[in-house]
């Protein structure tokens, strides 16, 4: 049973640094190589030193634990260290740990990073491969037999269902993919810079597996995303305006899998995003009509439209025309489909410079930012301000 009230952790802690390696598919040195440069990058942003860091926070999925990143990058003791399950669903809820961990006391400065190989090392597009027993994966055995092997194919038959409920065709998809790749072309850090897109583009690309085409599907990259998390309060003497934590939340929603809940009672949306949702909105007091840019976590364009309808944006089944219509500025950096797949990391980093004023693809006056994490799996969300 979810929370029924709000929380006490809104406006106590701000993102106040942001850093990142290049995007690429092959980038010539360790995950750990890769992990140390962001995190140096980001505490250079928020002029802060090693010295100042007593946190660090990553995903279970990372191959550079938090104490070694620590060594490595030439921070000292730590107070508090973490890690969160569930892939790209971790995110947001690495920003909350930080964000609790400084309003408990426990930590001043904690760093929030991820770092991976995943185009030029482990491919996560190649499916499930010599993958050790566990509890959770047992779930998955039901499914392998029958053919469904990879991401792209647990996502299809979602798609499949959501497409038949709404009377839709995989244009609708198509949607989210154009504007992505529209902000990905103004953007010199993404890998399709200078490359837009049309909906005949997107039509004309091949099946993935129905009715999921290429151009439905992120990208693999290799890179690394760091971001530092401090108080309130300290956040306002530093160099940038602070990215203010107005509310965090975790979500898991009834007969919850990762990636393969096909026994709920519907198909056509994403529980694990209402109970998210519920909870962002309870504590920052505010609802879809008070964001003012929405990144959302695009590893599927059809999860895309199927959030926008969770988080209460439009009516079940409306979503591509809200997105076609331009309801919401959509992920002005290009998102995971045209920046890089970095775990919904450089979604979070892309929200701290809406607010700042610094985007590529500035909305102007961007004063409330909405970040999801990966959906299909537990997730988490945030909801970022301005400094009040």
């Amino acid at each position: 049973m979810t929370l029924h009230r709000a929380d006490t952790l809104g406006g106590r802690a701000a993102v106040v640094g942001i850093g990142a390696t290049e995007f690429s598919k092959d980038s010539g040195r360790s995950e750990l190589k890769l992990a140390v440069e962001a995190v140096r990058a980001a505490l250079d942003d928020a002029g802060l030193g090693p010295g100042d860091v007593d946190g660090m926070v990553t995903f279970t999925m990372d191959t550079s634990p938090e104490i070694t990143v620590a060594q490595a990058a030439g921070i000292g003791e730590l107070s508090f260290f973490s890690r969160v399950h569930y892939g790209g669903g971790a995110a947001c809820a690495t920003v909350q740990q930080a964000a609790l961990a400084v309003a408990a006391g426990i930590a001043e400065v904690v760093v929030c990073y991820r770092a991976f190989n995943e185009r030029s090392g482990r491919r996560f597009g190649a499916g499930v491969q010599r993958r050790e027993p566990s509890a959770e994966g047992a779930a998955l055995g039901w499914n392998l037999p029958a053919g469904l092997l990879t991401p792209a194919s647990w996502v299809a038959m979602a798609a499949q269902r959501y497409l038949y409920a709404y009377g839709l065709t995989p244009e609708a998809f198509g949607q989210v993919a154009v504007v992505g790749r529209r902000h990905a072309a103004r953007n010199p850090a993404a890998y399709f810079y200078g490359k837009p897109i049309t909906l005949a583009d997107h039509a004309a690309s091949r099946w993935i597996v129905e009715p999921l085409r290429l151009l439905d599907c992120c990208q693999e990259t290799d890179g690394g995303q760091a971001l530092v998390v401090t108080t309130a309060e300290r956040a306002r003497d530093l160099p940038h305006p602070p990215a203010v934590i107005r509310a965090a939340a975790q979500g898991a929603g009834r007969a919850q899998e990762q990636m393969t809940s096909f026994y709920r009672d519907g198909l056509t949306g994403l529980p694990e995003s209402a109970v998210v949702a519920r909870q962002l909105w309870r504590t920052s007091g505010l609802r879809p009509a008070d964001i003012d840019v929405g990144i959302l976590y695009d590893h599927f364009t059809p999860f895309v439209l199927m959030q926008l309808e969770e988080f209460g944006f439009c009516a079940p089944g409306e979503a591509a025309d809200f997105v076609a219509a331009g309801g919401l500025p959509l992920n002005t950096h290009g998102g995971q489909l045209g920046e890089a797949y970095l775990h919904g990391m450089n979604g979070i980093a892309e929200a701290v410079r809406q607010l700042r004023g610094t985007s590529v693809n500035q909305v102007p006056g961007a004063a409330r930012v909405l970040v999801t994490a990966g959906t299909g799996v537990p997730t988490s969300g945030l909801v970022l301000g301005a400094d009040a």
